[in-house]
């Protein structure tokens, strides 16, 4: 709730959970693996790849971003995002390699810019009006690989920009590559799905998984995603599967793993009610996948949702971990996945068992429907809820950032009409991983899609609003909470002491750095002593503070002063959740927002 304090300064309550002790460490990554390209091992302590490593963590401890200097982040430069699309300006990951920015918008325009400045080194543009995004950039081998369009990804070269080859991927208009690549081992990995195209979810699109090698453009081997050449028996009608966010590779054993989305039509058309133009499980949607990286042979694979009727993809980009429970246990080396449906998965990463689900977010039940009943029938969560940006892992827990938003349905559409932004709510989940343990969650008044980002003790994410936030890992409280220039619906890149990040919805799209000691940093009010009506009631709650990072200048335009007196504060309040609950649980620092 919104709760305007005058004459004190407010803060967050926040609720320490206990963390269950278990040792983890990320899966798979090795920096002297031959297959890697040189970028990203020369770059690993950086964020060469779009989730910063081959296992998908989001999770960095080689910046100098903490708990104790998080509210020194300010704004080291800004850089106006060009192409804007469908979804705004940025719905993807910028990488970090030394002292250079890759950055693609969603008019699949490239930028190579210096990090220390935000100066662009190079560009190139596209101007692609019918990009829907996710994409971005991969950096290896002296290239850059991304779609430049709907149908053909593309290599530059890496130190200017220019276009080398390209690659058409896609053999109908109606499907179409919406995914930042992957690259290891000499080739180039990409998936086409048939939520795109000249018409969303066109019927006879199918989406297919393409390696290409790196050097030339020339395919190696495809997979396609769906089971049933003849779409379930009515390609006039069916389309799906198709990956949107990029796969995971193991790089002890090889494999590759593939979060593949949803079927169509959904819920279904006026001939062919609730799904019923494909019938059965319409495989391989809503699963989770491995192959070899080398072939595309099928190493296993584990549907979650059979027959989907809602959109209700397993999109999410994989993330791997290995899992050491304590004495006397075994290692377990772990695939999780997650996605619209809101729900978090975790498999055994050998076999493809399925090891435990936890929900997160809004639910109006908890099973499947077979088919939706006549009229109107609102659910939670919708086509654009649910866990729609990646996840993060480290350290025995993963980060879960969640969309609640409804979707109101018939047996043969969905209503567009009352599918409205401002309604929508966030929040971040912390899972633990061995169990699938809810540990503490977040709430915010805005969608969560700024993915989930760790950096040592820290948790960042962002939502639709342009609000930054980060919290303490641990316990979930929140230490700092910064206001983008625009909204935000892409997840950022951290090296050193400097995030950069997309804020690419509304008047003032822009790429935007984040650094250590730059001029805007937050104020800071550090609680010294608590003041006595500390339970939460109706009214104010008075506390002593010390204020840092803030300077209080005359109307006159003086020099900065010195000065005594009140600093009026509006802070996001979450109230209690018992009775006689304290609003703060003692001594620490907070972050004031002035807005």
């Amino acid at each position: 709730m919104r709760n305007p304090l005058a004459g004190v300064i407010c803060f967050l309550m926040m609720a320490i959970v206990a963390v269950l002790a278990v040792s983890l460490v990320a899966g798979g990554q090795a920096d002297n693996d031959s297959a890697v390209p040189p970028e990203v091992a020369a770059y690993s302590s950086d964020w060469p790849l779009a989730n910063r490593d081959y296992a998908n963590t989001r999770a960095t401890e080689d910046s100098a971003i903490n708990s104790d200097n998080v509210l020194d982040l300010g704004l080291a430069w800004s850089f106006p995002i060009p192409g804007i699309g469908a979804y705004g300006g940025g719905a993807s990951n910028p990488l970090i390699q030394g002292e250079r920015v890759f950055f693609q918008d969603l008019q699949a325009n490239v930028f190579c810019l210096d990090l220390a400045s935000g100066r662009v080194l190079w560009e190139k543009i596209y101007n692609s009006t019918s990009v829907v995004g996710p994409n971005g950039p991969a950096a290896g081998w002296g290239k850059v690989f991304l779609a430049r369009d709907l149908y053909n990804l593309t290599a530059l070269d890496l130190e200017n920009g220019e276009e080398l080859w390209s690659a058409r991927l896609s053999p109908v208009s109606s499907t179409g590559i919406d995914i930042q690549p992957a690259i290891y081992d000499g080739m180039v990995y990409a998936s086409t799905v048939p939520g795109t195209g000249d018409v969303f979810y066109a019927p006879g699109g199918i989406g297919v998984i393409y390696a290409l090698d790196q050097e030339t453009g020339v395919e190696r081997w495809n997979f396609s995603t769906v089971d049933s050449p003849d779409l379930w028996g009515h390609p006039e009608v069916n389309s799906g599967g198709g990956c949107w966010f990029t796969p995971a590779v193991d790089l002890a054993t090889g494999i590759m793993f593939w979060a593949i989305a949803n079927p169509a039509p959904f819920p279904g058309t006026g001939e062919w009610p609730s799904g019923s133009s494909r019938p059965g499980p319409n495989l391989y949607t809503n699963t989770m996948m491995a192959l070899n990286h080398e072939s595309g042979e099928m190493a296993w694979y584990r549907q979650v949702l059979p027959h989907d009727l809602l959109d209700h993809d397993l999109q999410i980009a994989p993330i791997l971990a290995t899992l050491d429970p304590g004495q006397g246990g075994q290692r377990q080396d772990l695939v999780y996945g997650a996605g619209k449906m809101g729900r978090v998965y975790a498999f055994n990463r050998s076999t493809g068992e399925l090891l435990w689900v936890t929900s997160v977010g809004l639910h109006t039940q908890e099973s499947q429907l077979d088919r939706l009943p006549e009229g109107t029938t609102r659910i939670y969560p919708g086509v654009l809820g649910g866990v729609e940006t990646p996840m993060a892992y480290s350290n025995g827990t993963l980060f879960v950032p969640v969309v609640d938003l409804h979707t109101d349905w018939t047996p043969t559409e969905l209503d567009a009409s009352t599918l409205d932004f401002s309604q929508g709510r966030g929040e971040l989940v912390a899972l633990d991983a061995a169990t699938g343990k809810i540990l503490w969650i977040r709430y915010f008044d805005s969608m969560a899609l700024g993915g989930a980002t760790v950096v040592n003790d820290l948790v960042f994410t962002a939502t639709y609003d342009g609000s930054i936030y980060a919290f303490e890992a641990r316990s979930g409280e929140r230490v700092f909470k910064y206001q983008a220039p625009a909204g935000i619906n892409g997840w950022p890149a951290v090296a050193g002491d400097t995030i950069v990040w997309p804020a690419g919805v509304g008047a003032a799209p822009s790429l935007i750095a984040l650094r250590l000691g730059a001029e805007d940093a937050s104020p800071q009010a550090r609680i010294l002593e608590l003041a006595e009506g500390q339970v939460v009631q109706a009214g104010n709650l008075t506390v002593s503070v010390q204020v840092e990072n803030f300077n209080l200048t005359d109307e006159l335009g003086a020099e900065n002063v010195a000065g005594e007196g009140h600093i009026h504060y509006y802070m996001d309040v979450q109230g209690p959740r018992a009775p006689g609950e304290k609003a703060v649980s003692g001594p620490g620092t907070y972050v004031a927002s002035s807005e």
